[in-house]
């Protein structure tokens, strides 16, 4: 879509249009434009900008970048609470929103009667391993089937009511028979007539088609606990898609992925961080002050004296907070001696002298271990 298309234009608003107003114009125009029902050559491309324009002008953030900027990522490029998010399922993209909205029942056979309760959906949230350290929360922007403003998620419209299906007669299935060169055949299948619900609706509302959900954008405010892992999911109560004329909605689900951190590598509880330390400090011992996971945080590492290259010490209650547990993991710092490469001439004489010395203390012990040895069976 062209950068210079004017959203409001696109769904025939005015600028001051309120969320309401901006997702009936959207039901309408996508009504009338969707591939299944309008097959003008331009359709297609026509509910794409439509749907682009929706997914703009739905979202506080993005409209009030794109009012401002005339783009929704804002002067930057991007939003300034931009969450990550990935793997949106079970027929989630758009084009099964509508399928939906329009009869279809994506995601289902035909064969089935159709479950009134809305679907789980799923998302994975990325977050920064010092998030999952201090906890913290991400606004989620997302497309799901939500229950119709107009009907209040009813399906009907004024003076309708949800009757028994006159086909299947309440069952949601029909049988039929066949006959075959092996006799008869029976089958079972869903009612083509109420999708499998064994419902439907005198006087349908119109801006739902007796559904009682339509296409939304929404959003939903997360609270992710301190210490969590990658893999645990936090559910968000009946904010997966709505179900069918009041039916209980599902749920959504967010799968937390915690990404790699540049000084820290996780295990489990505990925090390991490569600490380089000078081979001068090594020998004599010191003390380091480090950054730990949390705000503000500093952690004194204590070095004692001769340490070598990749030991491992341990810091206790510093590593990663448990959750639901005041108890923290360990913090485990690997060295790295480095040698040093910018002695003047005057500590470099004076190291030789140190090694000279050294050197001639072990010549004097090893000459004395000699004449004091004593061959285990005597002179031969």
């Amino acid at each position: 879509m062209s950068a210079k298309k004017d959203y409001y234009e696109v769904l025939g608003v005015d600028k001051n249009a309120d969320a309401k107003t901006i997702k009936r114009a959207f039901l309408k125009k996508a009504r009338t434009l969707h591939p299944d029902v309008n097959k003008a050559p331009d359709a297609e491309e026509r509910f794409k900008e439509v749907n682009e324009a929706y997914a703009v002008l739905s979202d506080e953030r993005k409209r009030a970048n794109y009012d401002r900027y005339g783009t929704a990522d804002g002067p930057n490029g991007f939003g300034s609470d931009y969450v990550d998010m990935s793997d949106i399922f079970n027929g989630f993209g758009m084009d099964d929103i509508f399928s939906s909205f329009f009869g279809g029942n994506p995601g289902h056979g035909t064969t089935r009667t159709r479950d009134m309760r809305g679907r789980d959906m799923s998302v994975t949230l990325h977050i920064s391993l010092a998030e999952a350290a201090r906890g913290t929360h991400k606004t989620i922007s997302y497309e799901r089937m939500a229950p119709c403003d107009d009907c209040h998620g009813t399906g009907t419209g004024p003076g309708g009511k949800v009757v028994d299906c006159p086909t299947c007669h309440g069952t949601g299935h029909v049988t039929t028979v066949q006959r075959t060169i092996l006799g008869q055949m029976q089958s079972t299948m869903a009612c083509p007539k109420c999708s499998g619900t064994g419902k439907i609706v005198s006087n349908p509302c119109e801006t739902c088609n007796g559904t009682g959900r339509t296409p939304s954008h929404e959003s939903v405010r997360i609270d992710i606990p301190a210490g969590v892992h990658s893999g645990q999911t936090i559910t968000a109560k009946d904010k997966g898609e709505a179900g069918i004329r009041g039916a209980a909605c599902g749920n959504l689900l967010i799968q937390i992925q915690v990404d790699k951190d540049e000084r820290f590598e996780r295990q489990g509880d505990d925090l390991y961080t490569v600490v380089e330390i000078d081979a001068l400090d090594a020998i004599l011992g010191c003390e380091k002050t480090l950054d730990g996971i949390l705000p503000d945080e500093k952690v004194t590492l204590k070095i004692p004296a001769g340490t070598q290259h990749s030991d491992q010490i341990r810091i206790d209650r510093c590593g990663m907070p448990r959750m639901n547990s005041n108890a923290r993991g360990t913090m485990v710092a690997v060295v790295r001696i480095k040698v040093p490469d910018n002695l003047n001439k005057e500590q470099m004489d004076a190291i030789r002298e140190i090694v000279k010395d050294r050197e001639g203390t072990a010549a004097k012990k090893t000459a004395k271990s000699k004449r004091g040895s004593k061959h285990p069976f005597g002179k031969r």
